[in-house]
């Protein structure tokens, strides 16, 4: 049973592909399923590692691996297909190559990449999820769905435009923070 947050883990990856393929396609409604589908399987993946302590070092990666594969596939094809402004798209992209290359530099530098996500990160990793509900919500043809007035979508995007920012700027002072302590430690030692 430790490894059943791991095959969740794996399963909501395993959703990415079809998920796009999906949007691509314009079948709305069942991408929106798949990706409630997957935000769900990521809720109960959590909860049983936290509640009963299955963690494990797969699993640590796991994880934030279906997460941005899943919101940054569903960010470039809704960009692609003009649903998202193409400079929300590059923003998201941009943090999360920051974050990337942030991390293995620090792995280099300081040969450990440990570290908890920031708090602005899980917000904006929630506004995230919630424009593309939001947006999904809108283009589908679900019975009696009107859909999201257009002023707060766009409030959406600018809110979630602003939580990128705030969190790539916060990823890159904090992993120079911790490069450079771990520097001057190094050097006084």
């Amino acid at each position: 049973m430790k490894y059943l947050p791991n095959i969740i883990s794996i399963a909501r990856i395993v959703v990415v592909a079809p998920t796009l393929y999906l949007l691509w396609h314009h079948d709305y409604n069942k991408a929106l399923l798949l990706f409630l589908i997957a935000g769900v399987s990521d809720a109960v993946d959590g909860f049983l590692a936290r509640r009963f302590n299955w963690r494990t070092r797969l699993g640590s990666y796991l994880d934030p691996i279906g997460d941005k594969l899943l919101l940054v596939g569903c960010y470039l094809v809704l960009g692609i297909e003009e649903r998202l402004p193409a400079w929300l798209v590059v923003l998201v992209l941009g943090r999360d190559s920051i974050i990337v290359v942030g991390a293995a530099l620090y792995r280099y530098a300081v040969k450990d990449a440990t570290m908890q996500p920031l708090w602005i990160s899980k917000v904006n990793t929630v506004l995230q999820i919630i424009l593309i509900l939001e947006l999904l919500f809108s283009l589908s043809a679900l019975p009696g769905a009107g859909g999201f007035p257009p002023l707060m979508l766009q409030f959406s995007i600018s809110i979630t435009a602003l939580s990128t920012l705030l969190s790539g700027f916060a990823y890159i002072q904090c992993w120079s923070r911790r490069i450079l302590l771990s520097l001057k430690t190094r050097s006084s030692a």
